[in-house]
């Protein structure tokens, strides 16, 4: 029998680890009751081969070309290897194929009878013979994707394959334009994936042609230009994919037809409103994230009823959360982060029942989190990170029970972290970083999965994850900053410490408050003599007091003292209770001096408490503002918050002298880090440099985008990059060109003369106008700073090298990997260059060739 000779030919060829071929023997005379064989009732002879996830290993011989009548040959989700025989796929009607490791080029031509191939991940190589489908005209479905094939696609291909209805050949190497002759030849398509492979021009507009098309996947390509307005045309299309590509311009009008069940435009560059328009009520999947839209979410999206999955993330959406998005009952998972949303979390949130993932980090919202939040009973997931929300941690989230992930970093979190998320055995990753929260770290549960790093920048925190030992004085008496003048020795008792609320022992109330019953000349008097662990660091504080100036001695005359105002901001930004400084002499410490600027003198200042700060001494030379102008411009720098950002604390005001107050960052400047390491000093890492990019990019797409009055910094450059905990960059001097009387060149350019290299040409020329773009200047060239490890400017024995022109020359020889700082020899160049580019197109002569800070943020985010 020659079947069973075949058969057992191409057993032989076979690994069969399961024994799942056991029942084929030699001493059968039929194999028809053979594992995985199917003959035909009349002629008796084997006509199908399924042996589907056998592990089988080897090879396909001839051995199969022996049975004549064999149809169907299924050998999917095994282990096979090495090349097919051509031969083969002349005599059969349906092959499967995939999952295996074939290789080598695909046999061709197939057979005129043959109707099904799926030849899908394997590693099949080469490119599409013109001859590939041979004179057939049968074939209804052809997979190839998940191979490594190349090349284009022929006209030829299409030739007599009007009946052709799934076509996948995603994942491969293919290039060239899109093809035309799809839509013109093969008008029975329901189904055309040609998704991650090198195809590029724009949609072709016959794709519209295809009226039984229903899934249309062009994800993951080069395509540019617009989506056609034509596709609006494809009645019956379910699932549209154009995700991953350069597409651009606004999103149709109506392609939320009534049909259409998933869409995903993700990753492009669209840009125009949000586009969702009723009738939406079959929409079940929308992810538009990743492009440029803008507006406000809009409440009529509750009508598209079905909607299950919603991605709108990493846009420039403004305005508030539609309450009405919680009229989405089906809705399992809502990404609205990386935007710019204000406002608070809609309580109606709430009615979701069916939500498992809830993204909103890195965006403006405030307010509480609502304790109701833990009715939405089916969270998985839960990111509110990197917004400004305020008050306690919900003990309420502890019943969410299938809670896997809680992210809650980077916002202004008080009080202390509930026990009650000890229950939470489902939870497996948590993050309350770089709050305000205080009192021990619980025991258990989660806590005891996480690393320290889920609780640092609470200097409140204690516990063992902190190596911080947890005190046992009872709770101190607390003076609230937030009483006025007359009633600020109200007192409250609590526990909870956050920047607003200052400590005071008990006799140091007494001393203030005798003291303030005597007369206000004792309470100077007095105040100044206390010792230093007696006095109370005021929350906010506007006081006329004397204070000397620095420029004066010890023994100069009363003449000399100026008469004072300091001002201590707290979050509201108002100035409540009171305390006087001994003198400028104790802020203002030769030995602690920090750095020098155009625009002063940086020193380190502890005071009573212990907490530092970095003061600035304006050199002001009579260029300053008018006292009212001043405090107006400083008054709007402290409302300015931002995580990558240098909080602005306070100021001080004479007729001589001007001093802000800052927050310190103890970690230096990040051109001290790139060109100043001391011996022994680690450089930094590629991804350390690449988060320090993202960071300081937030920050000054916050201080352009976002701020009312858009504030411009002018000064841009590594020194006024600082490094805080885990080397987060902070933006410092911002706003201080905004002090100056006359915001002209000449007072710019004199105050910031230590920014060579960083400053845009527009500076130079008295016909341009100078705007947000010259900061984009400043940051491109921070980008090359930071990849190179070179100086903007570097002075040679013969020559002078220019950072930005040394790296375009690079680059334009093809050789942009060789500027790289040496120390980062292992960096992806996938990331690399992209970065490379983006600097030089920052760094562009011309302002309008410079992308928005908003846009750069975008970029950053899709390079990695």
């Amino acid at each position: 029998n020659d079947d069973v000779l075949g058969l057992l030919v191409f057993k032989a060829g076979l690994q069969d680890p399961r024994g799942s071929l056991a029942s084929w023997s030699e001493a059968d005379s039929s194999p028809c009751n053979w594992t995985g064989i199917r003959c035909g009732s009349a002629s008796g002879r084997v006509e199908s081969v399924s042996l589907d996830g056998l592990a089988l290993s080897g090879t396909i011989g001839r051995g199969l070309l022996k049975l004549e009548r064999l149809k169907t040959l299924s050998l999917s989700a095994n282990n096979l290897s090495g090349n097919v025989v051509p031969e083969l796929f002349r005599m059969l009607d349906f092959v499967d194929l995939k999952k295996n490791r074939l290789s080598g080029e695909l046999p061709s031509p197939m057979g005129a009878s043959i109707r099904y191939v799926d030849l899908s991940d394997n590693a099949f190589t080469g490119a599409l013979a013109r001859d590939f489908f041979g004179g057939g005209h049968l074939l209804r479905y052809l997979s190839l994707s998940k191979n490594r094939l190349t090349g284009q696609l022929s006209p030829s291909l299409a030739a007599n394959q009007t009946g052709l209805v799934t076509l996948r050949i995603a994942e491969n190497g293919f290039s060239g334009d899109l093809p035309d002759w799809i839509g013109k030849s093969l008008r029975a398509l329901q189904e055309l994936d040609l998704s991650w492979n090198g195809f590029q021009g724009s949609i072709p507009p016959s794709l519209a042609t295809l009226s039984s098309l229903r899934s249309l996947n062009l994800a993951g390509n080069n395509l540019t230009g617009v989506v056609p307005q034509s596709l609006l045309q494809l009645l019956r299309l379910s699932s549209l994919d154009l995700s991953s590509n350069h597409l651009g311009g606004k999103i149709p009008f109506g392609l939320f037809s009534s049909s259409l069940q998933f869409l995903n435009l993700s990753r492009n560059e669209f840009l125009g409103d949000f586009p969702i328009w009723p009738p939406c009520h079959a929409l079940q999947v929308v992810d538009i994230s990743g492009n440029r839209i803008f507006g406000e979410v809009p409440s009529r999206i509750a009508q598209c009823s079905s909607l299950q999955h919603l991605n709108v993330g990493w846009n420039v959406l403004s305005g508030g959360i539609p309450g009405q998005i919680s009229q989405l009952q089906r809705l399992m998972f809502l990404d609205l982060s990386h935007n710019q949303l204000q406002g608070g979390i809609p309580s109606t949130f709430t009615n979701m029942s069916s939500l498992t993932v809830l993204k909103l980090a890195k965006n403006l919202l405030v307010g509480n989190i609502p304790k109701a939040i833990s009715k939405c009973e089916r969270l998985v997931e839960l990111d509110l990170s990197s917004n400004r929300l305020s008050g306690s941690i919900p003990g309420a989230l502890s019943r969410l029970n299938f809670l896997q992930s809680l992210d809650l970093a980077w916002n202004n979190l008080t009080g202390p972290i509930p026990k009650e998320l000890v229950k939470l055995e489902s939870l497996s990753s948590l993050d309350v970083s770089h709050n305000h929260l205080d009192g021990p770290i619980p025991k258990g549960g989660v806590f005891n999965l996480v690393n320290r790093t889920a609780f640092q920048g609470n200097s409140g925190l204690c516990g063992a994850a902190l190596d911080v030992a947890c005190s046992t004085v009872p709770k101190p008496i607390v003076l609230n900053p937030n009483a006025s003048s007359d009633t600020a020795g109200i007192l409250q008792s609590g526990g909870h410490r956050g920047k607003n609320k200052i400590v005071l022992s008990v006799s140091a109330i007494i001393a203030i408050s005798a003291a303030a019953v005597i007369a206000l000349g004792i309470v100077v008097v007095s105040v100044l003599n206390i010792r230093a662990q007696q006095a109370a660091p005021a929350a906010a504080l506007k006081n006329n007091f004397f204070m000397a100036d620095h420029n004066s001695s010890p023994s100069s005359s009363s003449e000399d003292l100026a008469i004072g105002k300091l001002v201590m901001f707290t979050d509201g930004n108002d100035t409540k209770s009171e305390e006087l400084l001994p003198s400028a002499h104790s802020l203002l410490n030769k030995e602690q001096e920090i750095g020098r600027g155009g625009f002063g003198v940086v020193y380190r200042a502890a005071i009573s408490d212990g907490r530092t700060f970095a003061v600035k001494k304006l050199v002001t030379a009579g260029l300053v503002k008018s006292q009212l102008e001043f405090e107006k411009e400083v008054q709007q720098l402290g409302k300015i918050e931002h995580p990558n950002l240098v909080a602005l604390q306070g100021y001080y005001w004479t007729s001589r002298m001007q001093l802000l107050i800052y927050d310190f960052v103890p970690n230096g400047s990040l051109y001290s880090r790139l060109h100043e390491r001391t011996f022994g000093e680690p450089p930094l890492s590629w991804s350390e440099r690449f988060k320090i990019a993202q960071g300081t990019a937030m920050g000054l797409s916050h201080l352009h985008h976002s701020c009312q009055p858009q504030v411009i910094h002018y000064d841009l450059k590594s020194n006024n990059i600082l490094l805080g905990v885990d080397n987060r960059p902070l933006i410092s001097d911002y706003g201080l060109a905004n002090l100056l009387p006359v915001l002209d060149r000449y007072a710019i350019s004199s105050k910031f003369q230590g920014a060579l290299g960083y400053m845009a040409p527009e500076f130079a020329s008295q016909s341009s106008k100078v705007t947000e773009k010259c900061d984009v200047y400043g940051f491109g060239i921070i980008l090359l700073e930071l990849v190179t490890g070179r100086r903007p400017v570097e002075y040679m024995e013969e020559d002078v090298v220019i950072l930005c022109d040394y790296v375009r020359a690079l680059l334009n020889e093809g050789r942009g990997m060789s500027c790289v700082e040496p120390s980062l020899e292992a960096c992806p160049e996938d990331e690399v260059l992209p970065v490379i580019k983006l600097g030089l197109i920052c760094s562009s002569p011309l302002p309008s060739n410079r992308p928005s800070m908003a846009e750069v943020v975008q970029i950053l985010e899709l390079v990695r």
